[in-house]
């Protein structure tokens, strides 16, 4: 039974989820750094929220560890490429909070737009300051969204809602998709330069760190509102409070700080400026929300393999998993068998033809990758595969074929190397049993499993015999046969499974016969 580990304060219901589907845990929450380290190698899956930093120290201490769960969006306390080089699966909950996130921007911009805060403090003092708080309307204007993914999305549908004009800066958002929620796509500077309001609902990435910088806030609509509900640093605080001493900016409601907790800051008691602790996920419905899906989508993965919401490895539906499997199987297969006949990979190609076209393609060439790399670490798997191969540089291309095959399903993997290309290909029998079919163009059908010996050699008569009479000197006994050729007299594989691993001494043996070209010994699983 897999073992989780709630290593921070979460609804129940996440602790629910895993009893009911099986899954052992422990709640245990306030660890240190050190007290993490010294237990974290009992568990399977780590579940947390902001609090718990999984550091590459923690993460070198969970030796088996396969999954790590954030409930929420952000995962700036998850060293991802560290979790990704040992093959860990980072889930976050995107959507579990995105309403309740768009609410409070939604609120912090009617507070900006009419001075709520300060009106109530000063009316709480005993004062009537009704004509200091002279505040604005929100219908059309315009309000500017630098980010419009899931939570920038509904911010745009409420401000619509509002009657306000909603224009967006997103790379990533398509012309569609804007015209879908009535946004119009913007650059930046046009952006900065039309809103009255700016609100930002991006990642914090090395492209988004001080998007609003000094220079940035100076291109802005004079009087402007921001407000950030996203991540602190993608706001200059040094920058923005000079702009709201100024006048440049109009108004300033944080929810997030570049330093959390955030116990000083240059803006605190600037005029005009409001701010709240992190407070954009902080309702009971998205707490439960959020602990409900991360709880489930672990338990998915540990169970049934299914991934969802995942940052380093393509999604796999617990749906999906099923069906994918086999195929999953085959190319992992077809991955470890070309990685043991290759060196020096520099691109591979996962091409996929008949029923295996019509599925998700990611995970069939993660599993490639997996077998590919197989040969280099014991501890390889569909994560950090990926990762292995970028940093030998290793080039990947993905290809789906609507044409008819000879088979009902195909999966085919080409390498290339200084010294040209070479592919393998393989199908599956019953929908279910993975099967080579093709190896150096040469067709041949072999199972792959256990320990191989591969062969190219000249095809000639006798062969064969001499190659069976060295394999019984050696006392090595043959399981199954599989034999190719190009043509009569041409050059043919064989691919024998044997009930033992070849001796090293055996393979110079069979170099030595008449017409070989290449031989390999070959392990499977």
């Amino acid at each position: 039974m897999p073992k989780v580990l709630i290593a921070d304060q979460m609804s129940p219901k996440a602790a629910e989820v895993f009893r009911s589907r099986g899954v052992d845990f422990d709640e245990i929450t306030g660890l240190s750094k050190e007290e993490l380290i010294k237990i974290i190698g009992n568990y399977d899956g780590l579940a947390i929220r902001s609090s718990t930093k999984a550091t590459k120290d923690v993460l070198a201490a969970a030796t088996n560890m396969k999954v790590i769960g954030r409930a929420g969006i952000g995962v700036d306390n998850v060293d991802v490429p560290a979790a990704s080089a040992q093959g860990i699966v980072v889930m976050n909950t995107p959507f579990g909070n995105s309403i309740t996130t768009a609410e409070h921007a939604i609120a912090l911009m009617f507070a900006l737009a009419r001075q709520l805060p300060e009106a109530d403090a000063s009316t709480q003092a005993g004062k009537w300051e009704k004509n200091r708080f002279m505040g604005v309307e929100l219908t059309a204007k315009t309000l500017g969204l630098i980010g419009c993914g899931n939570i920038g999305s509904n911010v745009a549908e409420r401000a619509i809602g509002l009657k306000m004009k909603v224009i967006a800066f997103d790379p990533f958002l398509t012309p569609e998709r804007a015209q879908d929620l009535g946004v119009e796509k913007v650059t930046l500077d046009e952006l900065l330069a039309r809103a009255d309001f700016i609100t930002l609902h991006t990642p914090l990435t090395d492209s988004t760190r001080n998007i609003l910088s000094a220079e940035n806030i100076a291109k802005t609509k004079k009087g402007v509102r921001i407000i950030n509900c996203a991540r602190g640093g993608l706001v200059d605080e040094v920058a923005l409070k000079a702009a709201l001493d100024s006048g440049q900016v109009g108004g300033a409601a944080l929810d997030v700080f570049v330093e959390e907790p955030a116990k000083a800051s240059p803006l605190f008691g600037t005029p005009n400026f409001i701010s709240t602790p992190h407070l954009g996920a902080s309702t009971d419905e998205a707490q439960v929300n959020v602990a409900i899906q991360v709880a489930e989508q672990m338990a998915d993965f540990l169970l049934t393999g299914g991934v969802t919401n995942a940052l380093n490895v393509p999604s796999l539906s617990a749906e999906e998993a099923p069906r994918l499997r086999p195929y999953m199987k085959l190319a992992e297969e077809l991955g470890l068998l070309i990685g043991q006949l290759t060196e020096n990979v520099t691109g591979v190609t996962v091409e996929v033809e008949g029923a295996a076209a019509e599925l998700n393609i990611k995970p069939i060439t993660a599993a490639v990758l997996t077998g590919l790399m197989k040969p280099f670490s014991d501890t390889v798997n569909m994560v950090n595969a990926p990762y292995m191969a970028r940093e030998r540089n290793i080039e990947i291309a993905e290809v789906r074929h609507e044409r008819d095959t000879d088979y009902h399903t195909l999966v085919r993997v080409t390498v290339k190397t200084p010294e040209g290309e070479r592919s393998v290909a393989g199908t599956l029998f019953g929908n279910r049993e993975p099967r080579l079919v093709e190896i150096i163009g040469i067709k041949v059908e072999a199972d792959m499993h256990g320990p191989m010996l591969f062969i190219v050699n000249e095809d000639k008569p006798g062969f064969i015999g001499r190659l069976g009479t060295a394999l019984g000197e050696a006392g090595v006994n043959i399981g199954t046969f599989h034999l190719g050729r190009r043509a009569a007299g041409s050059e043919a594989v064989l691919l024998l499974s044997v009930d033992t691993k070849i001796p090293e001494s055996l393979l110079w043996t069979i170099c030595r016969i008449d017409g070989v070209k290449q031989v390999k010994a070959l392990y499977f699983g």
